[in-house]
Formats: structure tokens, sequence, C-alpha cells
């Protein structure tokens, strides 16, 4: 594999961890993945739940949580690391300049087109910005708004398939239609960020994810034209992930058919593994009775069947009676728990293999 080059930052391995919330992706995850060479991020989204003892404000324990998750972070690797910030998050002000105060080396940024992501950043500053986008629409919209307002360029782009775990940026009927699979998406994306580089003379390096699971998986994306990959759901079920035992071990328990598309209450289709708190929800047996953080702008308490935030946090303890797990389409091919290095050796030692089994395919022909 290549090395990953976003500005001036260099990953050995060109992997990024997918940021995932709430609390699945903390320092620990993150620091591991980045002293193997890729590229480790922390999920901002629910950190004012997980840091609710500093205080009983949201916003400020989500600011005091996302200081403590970098410093940890930093404490443990010299590696890359960066920060996952939601668009439609309330607070995704208060995450973005936090990392940027605490300098995360870059902010991954989806769930709606962060169109104003570059206003916060400082003169000065050196965190790289990386919008999320699932078209090569949005991205040349992104790109033509990012330098027209702020005269600032992407340092990379993340494009996002429909097989992709958590929130999806698609319409439900988009989700198996071939003509947005992320293999079809790539290169059309790649084009349009190609040429506006090429027009503003410099490199926008694209970045894939959804569906990524094996290292044949990454040599297919990157012969595409993207020059690293994303991948959340494999790294779940390590010893590194932050989420308690009970959620790794429903990766390993799921199989194919308990993998499902849900709508979420933040009125985006989700990826998820069915379990009984799903199956109440479509009883109509849960309703929240008030909205106790403010966390997300899209959700309304008066329409949403559950709390978001708490199912997810409850989830992340490993309560998940009360709760449920996202997930990418192919959680049902986990099967054992592995250490990060060996997660990403394996992935290494697959890319090798396939490489070369290609190479020998095309020389015969």
């Amino acid at each position: 594999m290549k090395k990953l080059q976003i500005g001036d930052l260099f990953a050995e391995t060109p992997i990024v961890q997918g940021g995932m919330g709430v609390g699945i992706s903390l320092s620990g995850l993150a620091s591991a993945v980045a002293e193997q060479g890729g590229i480790g991020v922390i999920s901002s989204a629910g950190l004012g739940v997980i840091y609710r003892s500093f205080s009983s404000d949201y916003r400020l324990a989500s600011i005091e949580g996302l200081r403590q998750e970098l410093r940890k972070a930093r404490e443990k690797t010299r590696g890359i690391i960066g920060v996952n910030v939601m668009v439609a998050m309330s607070n995704f002000a208060d995450m973005v300049k936090t990392a940027i105060a605490e300098k995360a080396d870059i902010i991954f940024s989806g769930a709606g087109l962060p169109l104003n992501l570059p206003s916060f950043l400082p003169e000065g500053a050196k965190t790289k910005l990386a919008p999320i986008v699932s078209s090569a629409r949005a991205a040349k919209l992104l790109c033509a708004k990012w330098f027209s307002e702020y005269r600032h360029i992407p340092d990379a782009i993340v494009v996002e398939g429909p097989k992709a775990g958590g929130h999806l940026g698609y319409k439900a009927e988009q989700i198996d239609d071939a003509d947005f699979a992320l293999e079809t998406v790539v290169p059309q994306v790649v084009e349009t960020v190609g040429d506006f580089a090429a027009a503003h003379d410099c490199h926008i390096p694209v970045i894939a994810g959804g569906g990524i699971y094996t290292g044949e998986d990454i040599y297919e994306i990157l012969s595409l034209g993207a020059e690293g990959v994303q991948m959340g759901t494999r790294f779940v079920t390590t010893e590194e992930c932050d989420a308690a035992p009970a959620f790794k071990q429903s990766y390993l328990d799921a199989r194919e058919t308990d993998i499902e598309i849900i709508e979420s209450p933040v009125g985006m289709p989700g990826r998820a593994i069915h379990g009984s708190f799903l199956e109440r929800v479509k009883a109509g047996l849960t309703r929240p009775k008030r909205c106790p953080f403010d966390c997300i702008r899209t959700c309304d308490v008066s329409h949403s069947p559950y709390c978001i935030m708490l199912a997810l946090y409850n989830a992340f303890k490993g309560r998940l009676q009360k709760g449920y797990a996202f997930c990418g389409a192919n959680a049902w091919r986990s099967d054992r728990i592995v250490s990060v290095k060996e997660l990403i050796d394996t992935l290494k030692r697959e890319y090798d293999e396939f490489s070369l089994k290609k190479l020998l395919s095309d020389r015969l022909e």
C-alpha cells in the first residue's frame, strides 16, 4: 500500500479509522490505529453524556470531553489523530473550535454538508479539513463554496457509500441502487475533485469508505482512484475499541439477516444490528418524555420514538436492551476480537496477496 498524504501529513498506511459515536471510537481506538501508521479518529458525538460528571451542561461537558480524549490520544502516540464532527450536531461549532484549539491533525465532517467549516479555522492553524460527501455533485458544490467564500481548499475529501454504518447520506431507495454504490460513485468523485484541484494547482486526495472490509476491498477501491480508505466496522471488534465487550459481542453474534436499515430520529436512514430495543421501537413501546440534551438540530422530541443519544450511549456501555449498535453492511462477517496491530497486518497481507494475484493474472492475459 502507498502512503496517504494529506497536506504535510503522511500516513504510512492509507487507512482512516472511521469516527464512531457514541463512544465507540475515543482515544483508545484512535491512538492504536495512529500508532500502526493509519489515521485514528475520535468521534465527538455524545461526549457530553460520557463526560457528564464534569458538568451537567451538555455542551460544557462535550468540550471538556473532547479536550481530554485528544490529550489522552497524544500521550499514547505521535501518529495522526483526527476528530469526526457531525454537521447535524447542535454543538458543531464548539466541537470544531475545540478540535482546532487542541491541535487535532484533521477534522472529518459529514451528516450534512459542512459548508462553513473553514470559517472556524484561524490564521496559522495547522488542522486539516476533510468534508464527507456521498456524491460528486456534493463534492463539487462544497469545493466551490469553500473557495469562493473562504479561499480555502479541502485538504482531503471522504466519499461514503451506502454500505456504511450509522447514519447514511442516502435516501432509502438509493441504498441498494447500483447507481449509488461506492464503486460507482468513487470514480465520479475522483474526477470531479481532480478537475477542481487541477484548476487550482493543488492536490486533494479522495478517501473512500462504506462496506470496505478486506485487503482485497482496499485494493479494488484504490484502483478506482481513491488514495485512502475509511473503515469503521472492522475496527469495532478490536481489543482497543472503546465500546463495552457486550457491544463488540453483538457484532460477533450478528447474522447477515440481523443487519437492517432503520429510520433514525434525526431524520436519516441508518444501518444497525437488530435487537430487542428496535423491536420495541417498531411496536411503538418507546417514547421520550423530554429532550435531555438538545444534541442534534434535526431531532424533534415531539415526533421521536426514542432519544437516539441515550440509545447509542446505552449500547456503548453494553446495555443493548436499552439501545442498539450501529454497524456497516459487513458487520456479520466479524468472528473474533483481535488487536489493531493484527487487524492492520492482516489487511496489508490480504492487499499484497491480492495485488500479486492480480499482477500474475494480468500477465497471463
